[in-house]
C-alpha cells in the first residue's frame, strides 16, 4: 500500500516515513527543501517538488497509485506569518486545496492533516479538548483553521474522508537517533536548551518569570515526536477502515514550566545550563495543555514515550550527534 508524504523531507514528516516504512508502507515523499532536508528522507521514493505545482502533482497520481496522503507542508513560525501573511495563506491554504483537487481528480480519498493547537488561539480553559472554541491570534492558526473548514467541507460535498490532527508542542528524536530536529532558525524551547548545554549557543532565555503559574515561566504541553508519528499511523488505519472525518488533539495531558525543562535537561545532560530571564513575549499564553483522551479512546492511540526525560534524552542524542 502506497503513500504520499508530503514535507517529509521535514521534522515531523522525516520520521513519519520512517514509521510508515516500519510498518511496510510504500512511501513516496514530496517536498521542496524550503525547510526540509534531503538526506533525511531515508526510506522510500524522494521528489523535490511543491504542493502548489498542479503539473507535477497530477504526473505524481498518474504514475502511483496511492492509497492517502499525508499533508505535513506547512510553514509554521508564527511571527513570520504576521510578518509575511500572504507566504502562509498561499502555501499552507491555497497548496493545500490544490493538493485535494488533484487528490479528486485522481479518485484518492484518504487525507491525514497535520494541524495545530495554533488554531485555539488563547486558551479559555486547560486542558484543551476539541471542543474548546478557536479563535487563532495569527495567520499560522488561522490557515490551519481554514483548511479544517475546508475538510469538513470537501467531505461533505465531494466524498473526501480526513483526519486532522492538533499537535500542541511536538518534541524529541528519533529514539535510534537517525533523526531528529533541524530548524533554520530554531524556535523550539527543547533544542535551544540542548544548543545551550552543547556549546552551541551561549545561554538559554526564559520569557517572563511572572506568569500565574507554578514557578512564574510559561506551562507547554510536549509530545514526542514518535508518539505523534504513532497518531498518525493509527489514522491513517482509521481512514484505511472508512472512519469517518474526525479531528483530535495531540499532546500528553500534562504540562511543564519552562524552568521544568531547563532543570531536566540539565539532568539528562549533566551540562549547568545558563539562563537569562528577560521580559515576556506578546501572546505567550501562561499554560498550554491538551486533553488527548479522544484520540486515545477513538483511534486507540497510545504514548510511547510520555516523560519529559524520555523526550529531552532523545533530543540530546540527536544534538550530540549535530555537533561531532
Amino acid at each position: 500500500m502506497k503513500i504520499l508524504v508530503t514535507g517529509g523531507a521535514g521534522y515531523i514528516g522525516s520520521h513519519m516515513v520512517k514509521r510508515l516504512a516500519q510498518e511496510g508502507y510504500s512511501v513516496v515523499t514530496l517536498d521542496n527543501l524550503s525547510t526540509g532536508y534531503a538526506d533525511a528522507v531515508r526510506y522510500g521514493e524522494f521528489v523535490r517538488g511543491d504542493t502548489g505545482d498542479a503539473v507535477l502533482l497530477g504526473r505524481l497520481f498518474e504514475e502511483n497509485e496511492f492509497a492517502a496522503v499525508m499533508h505535513f507542508s506547512a510553514f509554521s513560525l508564527v511571527g513570520e506569518s504576521v510578518s509575511d501573511p500572504a507566504k502562509y495563506y498561499r502555501n499552507n491554504f491555497s497548496s493545500t486545496q490544490n493538493l485535494l483537487d488533484a487528490m479528486l481528480r485522481h479518485g484518492v480519498s484518504r487525507f491525514i492533516f497535520s494541524s495545530t493547537a495554533a488554531i485555539f488561539g488563547e486558551p479559555i480553559y486547560s486542558p484543551m479538548d476539541e471542543a474548546h472554541p478557536n479563535s487563532p491570534i495569527n495567520p499560522y492558526g488561522r490557515s490551519k483553521l481554514m483548511v479544517e473548514g475546508m475538510l469538513g467541507d470537501y467531505d461533505q460535498a465531494y466524498g473526501l474522508r480526513s483526519v486532522s490532527l492538533r499537535y500542541f508542542n511536538a518534541a524529541g528524536a528519533d529514539p535510534e537517533g537517525e533523526l531528529g530536529e533541524r530548524h533554520e532558525p530554531e524556535t523550539h524551547l527543547i533544542p535551544l536548551v540542548l544548543q545551550a548545554a552543547s556549546g552551541r549557543r551561549d545561554r538559554i532565555a526564559v520569557y517572563g518569570t511572572d506568569y500565574e503559574t507554578g514557578d512564574g515561566s510559561c506551562v507547554r504541553d510536549y509530545i514526542h515526536v514518535w508518539d505523534l508519528c504513532e497518531a498518525h499511523l493509527q489514522a491513517l488505519k482509521w481512514l484505511l477502515a472508512d472512519g469517518l472525518t474526525r479531528v483530535f488533539n495531540l499532546g500528553n495531558g500534562q504540562g511543564y514550566s519552562v524552568r521544568e525543562v531547563i532543570e531536566v535537561a540539565r539532568e539528562v545532560t549533566g551540562v549547568n545550563i545558563r539562563v537569562e530571564e528577560v521580559a515576556r513575549r506578546a501572546g505567550d499564553p501562561a499554560i498550554l495543555v491538551a486533553d488527548a483522551a479522544l484520540a486515545e479512546r477513538e483511534l486507540g492511540w497510545h504514548r510511547c514515550f510520555p516523560s519529559l526525560e524520555q523526550i529531552i534524552r532523545h533530543a540530546w542524542t540527536w544534538e550530540r550527534n549535530l555537533v561531532r
